[in-house]
């Protein structure tokens, strides 16, 4: 906790930065830190990303003038320090939570937040597009022309769209200023006092003046003036071979400056002072280290990037492997003595996926691993320390990811993919023209597949089921326990097409023996079934405490009900199904997805197409990215607000029957 007055409270905006020396914002610097810890520490988010870059958002708000200049922050999850910075310090106790502050920038929250960012290497192509529409529109008035900023880590340099932005924002030649925020190298040796000098020395106005003044006149010499000005610019790429250690920035077109310690606010702010006046493309190569300020984020980055509730004092060791998955995961209707355990620790699904590959990458060689920079998060560092020559993580690099996938299944390996629901979101065209059109066997692990604690709308993993049902070949299967999970994973890796499986970033649950009968194509089973039901509860496998919950209820109630758990979301043994809602007088298909394009919505279409006897009714997210008004909170707040807990369920059950009496 904060133990004195701190200079943070009288911070209103980007302007009182200005009243400051550089003392001052040192001290500034130790005190942000000291509430990030701290308020991280009890909301959870994202803490080593944060703390690596307090100085470099305290010099980029002292120098540039936001939101008039626009600061675009990629991957948005080290937006903490700009937050406060930007009169947010009032409301930062409410960070991550619901109705508080989002843990990435959010345009309705603040204007200094120009574009909402949460995947990765989108800032450079978002900043350009600012910058142009800027220069398109004259200035709208402005007295000075504003500046875009984007800050993007060597992480997020790994995707695509990032290079893709760098090679257009060169063309443009906009000044653009991307500040590379490198915290993984050191500044190393051979980076001397004279690149340095030379990178410091292009900065300069005067510099910049001569340069257009030589290079219009080189380019007006009578008959070889072109041929003149191509020489001139090959030996002075040549002499920056020499002295740049990489020259890759320059090739696209942009000054290049650095690398600048990016914890030094003073040497940032003098570099962001002569850029600034720069009317050309440039990059800022900055170093900082992830997880500065706080002992155990350095010395362990990894697993400090997100983190759930800790304790300040002892890390997360003190916490328990609950809050290291990532804080509360919401699942408030099932009591936790429910959960399945291994050695007293709570086994997520994360945790049990992990496991189960291991166990079948022992038997079987042709399996391999791959991910996309979330080792950990996707549980497959296991795998990476027993079999690091079967195991690829590609980076921040989704699409690909598939596609590199698609080509090791096509020479007879198993590849299996571990990513974010959320982030498989960018491979669309990979897995339905790489995959799915050669009929390719890989599979797709959807990890926090559904609703994702206290990221926002960026995270949750609601779109999976609309957006691949429709790929021809594919499988999609649901589990709704560790025992489902590990027959799930063992099916799908013996199919000769691709597969995708889908689970949340929630606890397993104590076993049913349906959970443990082989799986059947097309058909799920059966977890309770009562003579003379007129109701079928349906659902995907992440919602099984919340459709028990809601049968409890209606059969508290007085309102027979069995409850049937899907497993296939695709392929579908529709004669079955077909039968299944002939038999009752009301079918309810509840899934943790989008409702447009769902599996509910097939099944509706199904049942008019056969003149099924039931009445269907559909449980799942309306269309709304705002989430029914909320995106923040826990899962169990998420599910509760889209009346999709047990008490949502049983409630709108409830009430279609009471209108079906009155017709």
């Amino acid at each position: 906790m904060l133990n004195m007055v701190s200079l943070l409270s009288g911070i209103n905006g980007p302007a009182d930065l200005k009243k400051l020396n550089f003392r001052e914002l040192d001290r500034l610097a130790v005190e942000i830190r000291e509430v990030i810890v701290d308020r991280v520490a009890q909301n959870g988010g994202h803490l080593a990303s944060n703390l690596g870059v307090v100085e470099l958002s305290i010099a980029l708000h002292r120098v540039f003038a936001s939101p008039h200049d626009k600061i675009v922050w990629d991957v948005g999850h080290q937006c903490y320090a700009h937050k406060l910075l930007t009169g947010r310090f009032a409301a930062f106790s409410g960070l991550r939570k619901a109705q508080g502050l989002a843990g990435f920038p959010k345009r309705e929250e603040s204007p200094h937040d120009v574009f909402n960012t949460g995947h990765a290497s989108t800032a450079i192509s978002a900043a350009a597009g600012l910058l142009a529409a800027e220069r398109i529109l004259g200035g709208r008035g402005k007295a000075r022309p504003s500046r875009a900023v984007a800050v993007i880590g060597d992480g997020a340099l790994t995707g695509g769209l990032a290079y893709e932005a760098l090679s257009h924002a060169g063309h443009l030649e906009l000044p653009l200023i991307v500040i590379l925020n490198d915290n993984k190298m050191s500044i190393s040796a051979n980076v001397g006092g004279l690149s340095k000098y030379l990178s410091r020395l292009s900065m300069k106005a005067k510099y910049q003046r001569f340069r257009r003044s030589f290079d219009s006149m080189a380019k007006k010499i009578p008959y070889v003036g072109d041929a003149f000005f191509d020489m001139v610019v090959r030996l002075k790429r040549a002499v920056k071979a020499v002295f740049y250690t990489d020259n890759f920035f320059v090739d696209l077109g942009f000054e290049y400056v650095g690398p600048i310690d990016g914890h030094n606010i003073q040497s940032l702010a003098r570099v962001f002072e002569d850029v600034r006046q720069l009317e050309r493309p440039v990059v800022i190569h900055v170093i900082t280290r992830k997880g500065k300020g706080y002992g155990f984020a350095e010395d362990d980055p990894g697993n400090y990037h997100g983190v759930g509730a800790f304790s300040v004092s002892g890390g997360l060791a003190t916490t328990g492997a609950a809050a290291a998955e990532g804080g509360a995961n919401g699942n408030a209707d099932a009591a936790e003595a429910n959960n399945v355990t291994h050695n007293g620790t709570t086994l997520s699904f994360t945790d049990v996926f992990g496991a189960a590959l291991l166990d079948l990458a022992g038997h079987d060689k042709r399996i391999v691993a791959l991910t996309a920079a979330m080792e950990k998060g996707a549980g497959l560092f296991p795998f990476k320390k027993a079999y690091p020559n079967r195991f690829f993580d590609v980076g921040i690099a989704e699409s690909h990811a598939v596609t590199f996938a698609a080509g090791l299944a096509a020479q007879g390996l198993r590849p299996v993919t571990a990513i974010y629901s959320t982030f498989i979101q960018r491979s669309v065209d990979q897995i339905i023209h790489d995959v799915a059109l050669q009929n390719l066997p890989a599979l797709f692990a959807l990890d926090r597949s559904g609703f994702v604690d206290g990221d926002g709308e960026t995270h949750q993993g609601l779109f999976g089921i609309a957006l691949f049902r429709t790929v021809p070949q594919m499988t999609i299967l649901a589990p709704a326990s560790e025992r489902e999970l590990r027959l799930m994973l063992d099916y799908a890796l013996r199919l000769n097409s691709p597969a995708m499986i889908r689970y949340p970033k929630a606890p397993c649950l104590a076993e049913l023996p349906a959970f443990s009968l082989p799986v059947e194509q097309g058909r799920g089973v059966w977890l309770r079934q009562t003579a003379g039901s007129r109701i079928c509860l349906a659902f995907t496998g992440s919602l099984y405490p919340q459709a028990l919950d809601a049968l409890e209820k209606l059969q508290a109630a007085g309102v027979q009900a069995d409850l049937y758990n899907l497993r296939f979301l695709k392929p579908v043994d529709e004669d079955y199904l077909a039968e299944i809602l002939n038999r009752y007088d009301a079918a309810v298909f509840i899934e943790e997805g989008i409702k447009s394009g769902g599996f509910g919505e097939y099944a509706a279409a199904l049942a008019r197409c056969r003149k099924c006897r039931a009445e269907i009714l559909v449980l799942a997210v309306e269309e709304d990215f705002a989430i029914n008004g909320r995106a923040l909170g826990t899962r169990a707040e998420l599910l509760r607000d889209n009346k999709l807990d047990g008490s949502g369920i049983a409630e709108r059950v409830s009430f279609t029957l009471s209108l079906d009496k009155t017709r």
